[in-house]
């Protein structure tokens, strides 16, 4: 107890103030052209706005005094996915469309302003680099002058499959790649020049990122096997650097899918049935091979957390027994309580299947080509929950085990460590490649503000070892 609290002191004692980024990388923060990759910022879940293209109302946005309100029926509407019959949870999308990414979320706290930060330091620091992002100089956030051609934000609908939202950036890269390429013969007479991307993810952001890497804009197989694995997205890339990256997903996830979620103390609760419409969800769920989620009798491991019987044993999420409430207010046009159910049901085991393909996709132990590399930043000073036991009889879950990680992605699950099942060994082992690994003292969008990942990420975009 007494280290406990000298530490502290100590730390004050001897503090170093943040590194002067603008002084330390000056002057190859001015050396543009095509000897510098542009790069492209992924955020991660809830990271990028979402409007109605119809109406214009916000679903999403950086001021929440006008998102749609997940407890009326309108806003529960907007909010969720729409179910439908399809054979592929991509079958059908809403009139909802990514409008931006988020540099800030705006709340008000009993009538007070509160702002927080979300990803607006990360493009502040690629800023400090002279990585000029195009949303906020053209908004009129930061005067970029006529440099908006070096850092692009990839704004994505993050209710929607991961490989989905893949292939939407396959076109993003092409055509921010095609911009770039007219920019280099405008300004230095190059022509044709074979443009790369730097990418900067953060959480969800990251999955689809290694999955783009890996199988560029091509889709999941409809037979549910999985695509070539020809790295053609790594043909545009040269780094991915990954931020708290939920690789072996999260216990959370599966809690959330389960009980619903609280996004802030501000903000109403995000029912179990509404996040059952996301596909994207379904995918953030743990391994089964890492033995995360066990039988609260026996302690035995679940034996297959995609199997669409449990969840319907268990009554989670859109199996609940009481979800025709919610299913009666998303399909107003649907008389039938059973083919309420049926919908609901059919999109559950849809997304349960969506779900094992992708993981099966990017768990595949693969180094990528020459000249592409991966970069990993993750949490490891936060306890996490790490391990669930489940009621079998109520389906409750309840938290078994904590580990060290970010307060949401615990280390192992960032690192995609495969000895999470007992069987250790001193040397990582991963089907994930990794060029470099750091780890920081900050929670999940916290890292995104530590001013060593702004050093780290600065040094390694700007004057990378050769």
């Amino acid at each position: 107890m007494l280290l406990a609290c000298l530490l502290p002191l100590a730390a004050c004692a001897g503090q170093a103030a943040g590194p002067d980024l603008g002084g330390i990388y000056s002057r190859a923060a001015q050396l543009h052209g095509p000897g510098r990759n542009p790069v492209i910022v992924i955020p991660g879940i809830l990271g990028s706005r979402l409007v109605d293209r119809d109406s214009g109302a916000v679903v999403w946005g950086t001021n929440l005094s006008g998102y749609a309100d997940p407890r009326s029926a309108a806003g529960a509407r907007l909010v969720a996915l729409p179910l439908h019959d399809g054979p592929d949870v991509n079958d059908e999308h809403d009139a909802v469309v990514a409008d931006g990414a988020l540099d800030r979320l705006q709340l008000r706290f009993f009538g007070v302003p509160v702002e927080v930060a979300a990803y607006r330091n990360l493009l502040l620091t690629l800023g400090a680099g002279g990585y000029a992002d195009d949303t906020l100089g053209t908004a009129g956030g930061i005067d970029y002058g006529d440099d908006h051609f070096t850092c692009f934000q990839f704004a994505y609908d993050w209710r929607l499959d991961n490989a989905e939202n893949a292939r939407r950036l396959d076109e993003f890269i092409r055509e921010k790649r095609a911009l770039v390429q007219a920019e280099f013969e405008r300004r230095y007479g190059v022509a044709d020049y074979d443009v790369r991307f730097d990418i900067v993810a953060h959480s969800m952001g990251s999955l689809l990122t290694r999955y783009y890497l890996r199988y560029g804009g091509r889709s999941l197989p409809a037979d549910g096997s999985l695509p070539p694995l020809d790295w053609a997205g790594a043909r545009y890339v040269d780094r991915a650097i990954l931020i708290a990256p939920p690789n072996g997903g999260s216990v959370l996830a599966l809690a959330q899918l389960v009980n619903g979620r609280r996004i802030g103390p501000l903000l109403p609760h995000y029912s179990p049935v509404l996040l059952g419409t996301m596909p994207s969800l379904y995918q953030l769920l743990p391994r089964t091979r890492h033995h995360l989620v066990r039988d609260g009798d026996s302690r035995r491991p679940v034996a297959d957390l995609y199997s669409f019987e449990l969840w319907e044993k268990m009554g989670w999420g859109l199996a609940a027994a009481d979800a025709d409430r919610e299913l009666r207010t998303l399909l107003p046009d649907v008389t039938y309580p059973a083919e309420r159910r049926r919908l609901a049901l059919h999109r559950l085991r849809t997304s349960l299947e969506r779900a094992r393909q992708f993981a099966a996709a990017i768990d595949v132990p693969a180094t990528p080509p020459p000249g592409t590399t991966l970069h990993l930043f993750a949490g490891d000073s936060v306890l996490t929950a790490d391990r669930l036991d489940v009621d079998r009889r109520s389906g409750a879950l309840e938290v078994e085990r904590f580990g060290p990680g970010d307060g949401t992605v615990t280390r192992a699950s960032a690192l995609m460590d495969e000895r999470q099942n007992g069987a250790w060994s001193a040397e990582l082992r991963s089907p994930v490649d990794w060029a470099s690994v750091t780890f920081l003292f900050a929670d999940h969008l916290g890292l995104t503000r530590q001013p060593e990942l702004s050093d780290d990420l600065l040094q390694l975009l700007l004057e990378p070892p050769r």
